[in-house]
């Protein structure tokens, strides 16, 4: 399976996870975050830089999970009806925080916020399948100048 990163030119070359808090962690719980789709990651930058940025140097990062690496999902039937909502950030990050925990899987799937029916992928630097996760390579990657926030 391959899934998408778009990050700064500066950070692409590597699978580094900054230990932010997001969505699905709290702050100091590295994460990488991926997309299913190169325009699912486009968007989620769009929406996470509220536009702000946009005009500087971009990679598309292409990265492949070996079918063999299991993955695990969270599903939309077992979050709450409003689970995208900022408010229920702390859900979320339980979730994530459990995955990272059990260390079950390198690879966590989760909705998309953006988008219903699409899918987000967490990679577990700290999981030993992890070293199997591949950089194939990286493309250039420019935001159309009309997206807005």
């Amino acid at each position: 399976m391959l899934v998408y990163r778009i990050t700064k030119a500066v950070y692409a070359d590597r699978l580094v996870a900054s230990g932010g808090a997001a969505r699905w962690n709290s702050r100091g719980q590295f994460v990488i975050y991926t997309a299913a789709t190169r325009a699912l990651a486009c968007l989620e930058n769009v929406v996470h830089r509220s536009g702000e940025g946009l005009l500087e140097t971009f990679r598309v990062m292409v990265i492949e999970v070996p079918d063999k690496i299991r993955v695990d999902t969270i599903s939309p039937e077992v979050l709450p009806a409003n689970w995208f909502d900022f408010q229920q950030y702390m859900t979320c990050q339980q979730l994530g925080e459990e995955w990272l925990r059990s260390s079950r899987s390198a690879v966590l799937r989760v909705p998309s916020a953006i988008i219903a029916n699409e899918w987000n992928y967490l990679l577990n630097p700290a999981h030993p399948d992890f070293s199997r996760i591949r950089l194939l390579r990286t493309e250039p990657f420019a935001f159309d100048p009309r997206l807005k926030s």
